[in-house]
């Protein structure tokens, strides 16, 4: 009864911790996953701010996507239903790939027994899905910053105007980046889930990461705050007009979700087999 107990007060925890982070940080900048995802996240922006220079079927100039480079960065007030590609294409779409690499990450340490090996010699469960959560949440965050680059570079390339009020731009960046944790906790759970089904693991993910069912209640009763209790909620309440409020609830609620993953996640490892 002991064993299966979550702990987090051990005098021992941070150090098992930092352990469990030195390998997972070692393997995520070692692997050419982490890489090649950073160039996706930085590629999907590039094609959408590039999509404005594109010439129409007979020649006449294409209706552009986005006006200002930063509308690619995030929607001027916040959009919880569907209203149209230009809206839903911003940094959001670096969660829906950021789960599909998770998925890849923590679907490899099955693969290739690393999990066996682990929880052989390593009994706290919690340290495995707080780990990965952190790492998973890094590697999002960069995601966002590749992200970030990818636009600026097209729109130099492009010549899209890039005004914008850069305290509002900020609070929508530092908004974005928060949720990282939170959407890396819901992928690290859903992947504990579906561990020996990959392939599901995967459409989990991507289904999640759309936001699908925010957006199909947002459709029905409108942009409610109210969806900010949710991560996609949260996500899209940064925005290019976001203040020191949106930063925080997107900060709370990220926080919130992650604490609650990593717990049940733990606790679905400490009563089923992992392996």
């Amino acid at each position: 009864m002991q064993e299966n107990r979550i702990s987090f007060d051990s005098p021992s925890f941070f150090a098992r911790l930092k352990s469990m982070l030195s390998v997972d940080f070692y393997r995520l900048f070692h692997t050419p996953l982490f890489y090649i995802f950073l160039g996706i996240a930085a590629i999907i922006p590039a094609m959408l701010i590039g999509m404005t220079a594109m010439a129409g079927p007979n020649g006449e100039p294409a209706t552009p996507l986005f006006t200002n480079v930063w509308q690619a960065i995030a929607a001027d007030t916040p959009i919880y239903g569907f209203e149209g590609i230009d809206k839903y294409a911003n940094m959001n779409m670096v969660f829906i790939f950021g789960g599909i690499m998770v998925s890849i990450f923590i679907g490899h340490d099955y693969k290739s027994g690393y999990v066996k090996q682990l929880f052989t010699t390593h009994a706290k469960k919690e340290d495995y899905l707080i780990s990965k959560s952190l790492t998973c949440a890094f590697a999002m965050a960069s995601m966002c910053i590749a992200y970030i680059i990818g636009s600026i570079v097209a729109g130099l390339f492009t010549q899209t105007s890039f005004s914008v009020n850069v305290y509002n731009l900020v609070c929508a960046v530092l908004g974005k980046m928060f949720m990282s944790l939170g959407w890396a906790s819901l992928y690290t759970f859903l992947n504990v889930i579906f561990r020996r089904y990959f392939g599901i693991s995967i459409a989990s993910s991507f289904f999640f990461g759309t936001g699908i069912l925010v957006i199909g209640v947002g459709s029905i009763i409108g942009n409610t705050p109210v969806l900010n209790l949710f991560l996609y909620g949260s996500s899209v309440f940064a925005c290019l007009s976001s203040g020191f409020v949106n930063v925080l609830i997107c900060f709370i609620a990220s926080v919130s979700w992650a604490v609650v993953y990593n717990v049940v996640g733990s606790l679905v490892l400490y009563r089923s087999d992992v392996y």
